[in-house]
């Protein structure tokens, strides 16, 4: 059996940094045993050849996936979906859009995974015209390259052709771009846990010095 890592991301680490362990010791009672491992992707893994990492990030799932010879990745949606005994809140029938993250644009097994989870937890969806492969950027990765004014004008033009007010995202940057686009964003791992979903710190200057300040110390 291939060596098998949890990544939970930078972006995560700094949104709830309790949730990861919660998310661990799921996989190691109802999975396989697995490491945790909290090296960001931007450097260096350090992981044995042949070595498989669980990623929540969609950017994280594709540097693992796409920069380190010898590292597959598989995201969390995909395990939960395949696994029994998840206690899958319910939700009435509620309904949500889903923005999907820029890094897994060609990754429908993940598209697919978020779908059926959201699923599970009596969520329906009102998907926005482009969505999966055809999903645009929030808004986010357009920083620094754009103006912060204008990183908002790109925020806001997402936001606004969700359906729906409440949006699954399934990245914490997500989080801020739904937020400051004027729509309620639910972030995945929250609905799972039945959670609320708090945009925290959404100044978009100050979210990236947090992630840069995770990036260089891990």
């Amino acid at each position: 059996m291939k060596p098998t890592h949890f990544n939970p991301g930078c972006a995560l680490s700094i949104y709830k940094p309790e949730m990861e362990h919660r998310l661990l010791k799921f996989l190691n009672e109802n999975y396989e045993r697995i490491e945790m491992h909290n090296i960001c992707c931007r450097h260096e893994p350090k992981l044995p050849a042949g070595s498989r990492v669980v990623n929540v990030c969609a950017g994280c799932d594709k540097r693992f996936g796409s920069l380190y010879e010898g590292v597959t990745t598989v995201s969390l949606w995909e395990l939960l979906d395949g696994l029994d005994g998840f206690p899958y809140p319910d939700y009435k029938g509620a309904e949500m859009s889903v923005h999907d993250p820029c890094p897994v644009r060609g990754r429908p097994e993940v598209h697919k995974a978020v779908r059926s989870l959201l699923d599970k937890m009596n969520i329906n969806i009102v998907e926005t015209p482009a969505h999966g492969a055809r999903s645009v950027c929030c808004g986010d990765d357009f920083y620094p390259s754009l103006p912060v004014e204008k990183v908002h004008e790109q925020m806001k033009k997402r936001a606004a052709v969700m359906p729906c007010e409440d949006v699954c995202v399934y990245c914490v940057s997500c989080i801020k771009s739904m937020h400051i686009g004027g729509k309620t964003p639910r972030h995945l791992i929250d609905l799972l846990m039945n959670e609320t979903t708090d945009p925290q710190t959404y100044d978009t200057v100050k979210w990236h010095e947090q992630l840069q300040a995770y990036i260089d110390t891990h």
